[in-house]
């Protein structure tokens, strides 16, 4: 394409054209994120090795081959979606969660409340000092730490408590013989929320022996919303962390402590001049229209 075609090219080029471009780039950019972060990696390696084998068959005219592939990319559709079936139900579990993309776009959220950041705070000491007193005396224990996704299916499973988060209630709850101990501990907004919550069990297949069931729970929760989950082993007193599908074993007071400020404290408000920050949209305009004045006043001075 010569340079002249592809100035007319942008000669012609429209709004619509530039909305196009983002939305593509936007859904590829989660799409590829996606599958780095999940188990979708390895499956969409093994589809590029087909399709590669197809190309091949096709230049080749491997006719046998050609028609085998043929046959197999037929169901390869209804194929994926069982394949990918929990994975495909995460996204549009996501996708709907009107809080979160109001949170990235207008930066508009039910986690900014006044005083949610000093309840969190507290929160967050409570449950690293209980993980530490639970993983010395070997006592089992799963927390689960909402964040934008409902969890109201999993809360009406358990016993609703309604309670700050401190170490001895924690301790409480998950001391062998209580009547809610086998279950998860879902802490919302600071708080306790439910005690005793059935979770839904992991299907990875790569476990360790050392890990049980409160562990395939909490990788559960986990890889089918964006909660965090604690877990103390009942067997080694190990402290783990899952969160995206992904279990981080091996964890200390401090490390999870770090792990869970980062994770669950609201941010801070700005303290720039601007009202909104410059990564959501009327922080964008904002800025925008900001530096258009100021670039006005410059001229005005020349």
């Amino acid at each position: 394409m010569s340079f002249g075609a592809i100035i007319a090219n942008f000669q012609t080029f429209k709004v619509g054209d530039l909305i196009d471009i983002i939305i593509v780039a936007f859904v590829l950019y989660h799409l590829l994120g996606f599958i780095n972060r999940s188990r979708a990696g390895q499956l969409a390696m093994g589809a590029g090795v087909v399709l590669a084998v197809y190309v091949v068959a096709v230049t080749a005219n491997l006719r046998m081959v050609k028609f085998i592939m043929q046959q197999l990319f037929q169901i390869g559709f209804l194929a994926i979606i069982i394949v990918f079936h929990p994975e495909i139900r995460r996204a549009l579990e996501r996708m709907g969660q009107t809080d979160r993309w109001m949170a990235t776009f207008f930066h508009s959220s039910r986690h900014d409340e006044p005083g949610l950041r000093g309840k969190w705070r507290s929160a967050i000491i409570a449950i690293c000092d209980a993980a530490e007193r639970l993983s010395e005396n070997k006592t089992g224990a799963l927390i689960v730490l909402a964040r934008h996704t409902n969890l109201s299916e999993i809360v009406r499973t358990g016993t609703v408590l309604n309670s700050d988060v401190n170490p001895e209630v924690l301790g409480t709850i998950f001391y062998e013989g209580t009547p809610l101990h086998d279950g998860a501990v879902v802490i919302e907004n600071g708080m306790i929320k439910a005690a005793g919550c059935v979770l839904p069990l992991s299907n990875n297949l790569d476990f360790g022996k050392d890990m049980g069931t409160r562990h395939r729970a909490g990788l559960g929760i986990a890889e089918n919303s964006d909660a965090i989950a604690i877990i103390v082993s009942e067997e080694t007193g190990i402290i783990s962390m899952a969160k995206n599908g992904v279990l981080m074993r091996h964890l200390d007071r401090q490390s999870l402590y770090m792990r869970l400020q980062d994770e669950m404290m609201p941010k801070e408000q700005s303290t720039d001049k601007s009202k909104y920050p410059k990564h959501s949209v009327r922080g964008m305009l904002e800025y925008a229209v900001s530096g258009f004045w100021k670039g006005e006043d410059k001229n005005e001075c020349k």
